[in-house]
């Protein structure tokens, strides 16, 4: 481990940047003690801009409210020094413990519902969209919309509403066991649940989709189509 004062990291930020980082990223743990509230915020935009990574900031006190705010996420813990911690972060804690919670379940939930439900809403816009493209082609791209306003706007809203709640409330396991095997967590770090491959999957589907619902309207419903268009 690495333990360096508030005097050496200074020197070591402005003079030898890349090597205290080479140093940081091989140690196991690193501790930075006796720093000014400019140092830490100093620390945590150099392991951002060197790794390239999102970092996060957990503090308590007000010296801390620079680290938070320098940081990606900025977690503030509610303690005796007060809340200018928890009033300047991202999210707000009363306790350390917590942490762990919020991390492990709060937000691999976030994360995997808020990926599930953009790819949904494009899933939901690009149906329409196929079928609409599909009925304009057959018939000779007149400027027909397929569905009235007000139609467009309940499939927006009401129409698609019980699906967005399902995603929204949707989780695969159960607190205890998200804190139970934190592996579950790691599998975030790799992308799979929002990436281009998803991305594509959704389109292709909707695409799918949207022709499938199109040309079996109009196969079964040719003559209403026509009369439509008229």
């Amino acid at each position: 481990a690495l333990v360096i004062r508030g005097d050496s990291l200074e020197v070591c930020l402005e003079y030898y940047e890349h090597e205290l980082m080479e140093l940081v990223a091989a140690a196991p743990a690193v501790v930075c003690c006796r720093c000014s509230p400019e140092q830490k915020a100093a620390v945590v935009r150099l392991i951002e801009r060197h790794s390239g990574k999102r970092a996060a900031a957990i503090g308590d006190g007000g010296n801390d409210v620079s680290m938070i705010q320098a940081a990606s996420v900025g977690v503030g813990l509610v303690g005796k020094e007060g809340k200018q911690a928890s009033l300047a972060a991202d999210f707000s804690i009363t306790q350390f413990s917590h942490v762990g919670r919020l991390l492990l379940v709060h937000g691999r939930n976030s994360y995997k519902r808020s990926a599930s439900l953009s790819q949904f809403v494009i899933h939901r816009g690009l149906i329409i969209t196929t079928m609409q493209a599909i009925f304009s082609a057959v018939f000779y791209f007149s400027s027909v919309s397929l569905y009235q306003g007000f139609l467009m706007v309940g499939y927006a809203t009401v129409y698609t509403m019980l699906p967005v709640f399902s995603l929204v409330l949707d989780r695969d396991v159960t607190g205890q066991i998200a804190i139970t095997y934190p592996e579950l967590y790691k599998e975030l770090t790799k992308g799979r649940s929002l990436s281009y491959k998803t991305f594509f999957i959704w389109v292709l589907i909707s695409i799918y989709q949207g022709g499938v619902i199109m040309f079996g309207a109009l196969l079964l419903f040719e003559d209403e189509f026509i009369h439509v268009v008229a």
